[in-house]
């Protein structure tokens, strides 16, 4: 088994950490990624900004150097970040822009049309929304025409699933990922992502899950593997996001 974890999140207290909606995260360094997941046969991921971490890009380009060429980074941007800015975080491994819909602490969701385009022009990133897919209805006419789009934590909502699957549909990618944090029937979630388009699904392990309900265990990827053969397992596991990330 080989996973490219397309979500985790690095939290260094050397570089900036802002308070969200009254919440501190707890640290967790690149040591700690890595001794959690030392029985997961990572081979590579996607290191996310969090809310708490703002538009700092110091703590992401210490952990990309730190990690090594398998791993890229998801980063927030303000959309006044100049050419050479977004130029340079590729050099140095970033390949995706999130909007944090549901916490904030990012560039506001009015900015995305605008930006998603200028970055894939730019440097070929995708752009990433962390939202509860019930609110997708007011900007799906948008998120269809955009050219690289995925959505986190499987949409996080039963009722927002509908929604979400219209998306799959249109191309748009789900983080197979905080199946601890989200309010619906992952089982369903991912039958339902993966019979409307195979390569639609990234699993990651969401470490080190802030603020879910549950965190990140080993049985949320026995779930994948026992829901799916072992072609379809591999291609949510790895293959679908290291093609995303990495275009191969």
């Amino acid at each position: 088994m080989r996973i490219f974890d397309a979500h985790f999140h690095i939290i260094d207290f050397n570089f900036p950490i802002q308070e969200n909606q009254g919440y501190i995260p707890p640290s967790y360094d690149v040591n700690d990624y890595k001794r959690e997941t030392a029985d997961l046969g990572i081979v590579g991921g996607a290191i996310v900004s969090g809310s708490f971490q703002g538009f700092d890009q110091g703590y992401l380009l210490k952990a990309l150097d730190e990690l090594g060429p398998g791993f890229c980074g998801v980063t927030q941007l303000p959309f006044t970040a100049t050419d050479d800015e977004i130029v340079h975080l590729d050099q140095h491994g970033v390949k995706a822009l999130r909007f944090n819909v549901k916490r904030g602490g990012s560039e506001d969701i009015s900015k995305l049309d605008y930006f998603a385009r200028r970055v894939y022009e730019l440097a070929g990133w995708h752009s990433e929304l962390y939202i509860d897919a019930k609110h997708l209805p007011e900007i799906s006419s948008m998120l269809e025409k955009l050219p690289a789009i995925s959505i986190d934590h499987l949409g996080l909502s039963e009722e927002g699933l509908p929604h979400l699957l219209k998306l799959v549909d249109k191309g748009v990618r789900v983080k197979a990922t905080g199946f601890g944090r989200v309010d619906l029937n992952v089982e369903h979630a991912l039958t339902s992502i993966y019979q409307t388009n195979p390569d639609a699904l990234m699993f990651g392990t969401d470490l080190p899950s802030t603020r879910a309900k549950r965190p990140f265990e080993y049985g949320d990827v026995e779930l994948v593997q026992q829901l799916f053969d072992e072609k379809a397992a591999d291609h949510i596991l790895y293959k679908n996001a290291h093609q995303w990330y990495f275009g191969q």
